[in-house]
């Protein structure tokens, strides 16, 4: 089985993250991607320039017509700029897909700094969709508010791991890249105790859309089948590959190279020929 992912998040012109990264980054992993879009933005690699809303009338449209004909094995989450656009998708959730595994990607800040969620909406988000989620996927500065508290070190990466946890969800990764240093720590917190992935860092400023594509790589894997464990793996090894193979577009952050495997898979087959 393929696997069908349902994505409920942002339109990104870039082409880097948002719904592009998400459609990308699931193909490529060989399953469905289906998408509800939460909003459309004016953006490149130096920023977001505009955003245009979605009412949430049509959110709820869009992810109904995917629901109740194509179904979905995993639903991911990504930009849910407004408490109205969360109360709907919380309520869709709740009506369609109760046992559908929910991947909150919790985004709060685009890479170059402009807020895609409303202060207010934040308690919408900790209250409706945080206790629904499979996999909470924050960032530091995403689970700095969360837990209202700063996360200065791998201790506080753990503790904070474990308050993101007892919010209800069943499994938190917690992203390192904001921490300093040339290692990267990622911790996955589940009710059995925590994982922790540490990995060189890669140096690089084309790192557009990497919190997106994390999220929808783990969403494929269990839209697969896949135990939580492994597609935190598979999606981090993904990740990694497309940061590594960038293409260096644009001036500012750059896009990933979501599309890796193709050509990597195919060198690899002509120097096993060779």
């Amino acid at each position: 089985m393929k696997g069908r992912v349902l994505i409920v998040a942002g339109s990104d012109s870039g082409g880097g993250a948002g719904i592009q990264a998400d459609i990308k980054t699931v193909t490529m992993l060989d399953a469905f991607a289906a998408t509800a879009i939460t909003a459309v933005t004016a953006q490149n690699t130096e920023g977001v320039h505009g955003v245009l809303p979605i009412d949430p009338r049509f959110i709820r449209q869009q992810m109904e017509a995917v629901l109740d004909d194509i179904g979905a094995d995993a639903i991911k989450t990504g930009m849910l700029h407004d408490g109205g656009v969360i109360d709907t998708v919380a309520a869709v959730l709740a009506e369609k897909a109760s046992d559908v595994p929910l991947v909150l990607d919790p985004v709060m800040v685009a890479k170059g700094g402009a807020p895609l969620i409303e202060p207010q909406a934040i308690d919408a988000l900790k209250r409706l969709l945080v206790p629904r989620a499979a996999v909470l996927t924050p960032n530091l500065p995403e689970a700095e508010i969360l837990v209202g508290k700063p996360i200065a070190d791998l201790d506080a990466m753990r503790a904070a791991a474990r308050e993101l946890l007892a919010l209800g969800c069943r499994t938190v990764l917690l992203k390192g890249g904001h921490l300093a240093g040339d290692t990267v720590h990622d911790i996955l917190a589940t009710a059995l105790g925590i994982k922790q992935w540490t990995s060189p860092r890669i140096h690089s400023r084309h790192t557009h859309g990497t919190g997106c594509t994390l999220a929808s790589a783990i969403a494929a894997g269990l839209a697969q089948g896949m135990p939580i464990d492994a597609a935190a793996e598979r999606a981090r090894c993904y990740v990694q590959q497309a940061i590594a193979n960038a293409p260096g577009f644009g001036r500012g952050h750059g896009p990933l190279d979501h599309a890796h495997p193709l050509w990597t898979d195919s060198r690899t087959a002509v120097e096993k020929s060779a």
